[in-house]
């Protein structure tokens, strides 16, 4: 049985084979046609961070698959209460089909994907977002930018710049990294993306200057400097990060057709300009759309890699 917990247990070809389902599948949609591929399934979907998109795009996304989404937010279940993770796994796979968590640390959702009997999706912990990079991944596809492209990631190097490590390092493009010192991504992460580059080709480097990391580059993206948990960081955040949005001035280095990505919420005036953000918006709104069909990718990808 397969989890989607990190792109970094997946191989090149099953990222883009999940890409091809979810390409299939909105192409359907578009259409008006709703195929029940998970009829009668059953998602539970547990928040222990809150979110517009993730909820948004599973609930809707396991409906439209013929299947039903049980939300379930911490003070809905027994692990808010000092529950053990591995009891609330065993419980909760014995009645539904597939596990979405979206939670806080890497290590909650590997022990409940370790005791679960049904597979488990990362909907975000603080290390890794790897359902927002299939998203954006097929966002490149529609705007033609996913042939050897040059991605600048500019800001923190937080889960966002780690998932687009693994997924660059997989799939062997290049990827700038441009954080402020003190904010680089995880060594260990950085290490892994490097160990997987060898093998596909893929170019890494990382920054301390966004000018150096945006020049010639064919997609821009960025994501918030103050992610949930850390609003006490916000002055300080802010001062160190001066330098680090994209602007106009930072864009016009870019590609003259360069796509600009925000995984959302967007935060004007900090990580990115207003006027950057509405004239890339439909690439952006794009992108959020696709989280919705890169989800369902994801579902009838696992539901077909059960072990019966």
């Amino acid at each position: 049985m397969r989890h989607f917990l990190t792109l970094k247990s997946f191989s090149k070809e099953e990222i883009l084979e999940i890409i091809k389902i979810a390409q299939n599948i909105k192409a359907e949609t578009k259409r008006g046609e709703f195929v029940p591929y998970l009829e009668g399934q059953t998602l539970a979907m547990i928040f222990e961070k809150s979110s517009t998109r993730t909820r948004v795009s599973f609930e809707v996304g396991i409906y439209q698959l013929g299947g039903i989404g049980l939300f379930l937010s911490k003070n809905d279940i027994q692990m808010g209460r000092g529950e053990p993770i591995k009891d609330t796994a065993r419980v909760i796979s014995r009645m539904c089909d597939m596990v979405m968590i979206r939670t806080y640390e890497q290590e909650k959702i590997e022990e409940f994907a370790k005791y679960s009997k049904v597979p488990v999706i990362n909907g975000l912990t603080d290390d890794y977002h790897p359902v927002q990079l299939m998203a954006d991944y097929l966002t490149m596809i529609e705007y033609g930018k996913s042939e050897n492209p040059i991605v600048a990631y500019i800001g923190d190097g937080n889960n966002m710049a780690h998932s687009w490590l693994i997924l660059a390092s997989k799939l062997g493009f290049e990827l700038r990294v441009a954080t402020p010192k003190g904010y680089e991504p995880k060594e260990e992460i950085v290490n892994d993306a490097l160990s997987f580059a060898k093998e596909s080709g893929a170019k890494i480097v990382l920054l301390n200057d966004p000018k150096e990391a945006v020049k010639d580059a064919d997609v821009v993206t960025t994501d918030t400097w103050i992610s949930m948990g850390q609003e006490d960081e916000k002055e300080k955040r802010v001062k160190d990060f001066q330098g680090y949005m994209v602007d106009k001035n930072l864009m016009n280095l870019a590609k003259k057709d360069a796509i600009f990505l925000h995984c959302l919420p967007a935060y004007r005036g900090y990580e990115v300009s207003e006027e950057v953000f509405e004239e890339h918006a439909n690439e952006i709104f794009d992108e959020a759309e696709n989280r919705l069909h890169a989800q369902k990718g994801i579902m009838v990808w696992l539901d077909k890699h059960k072990i019966i």
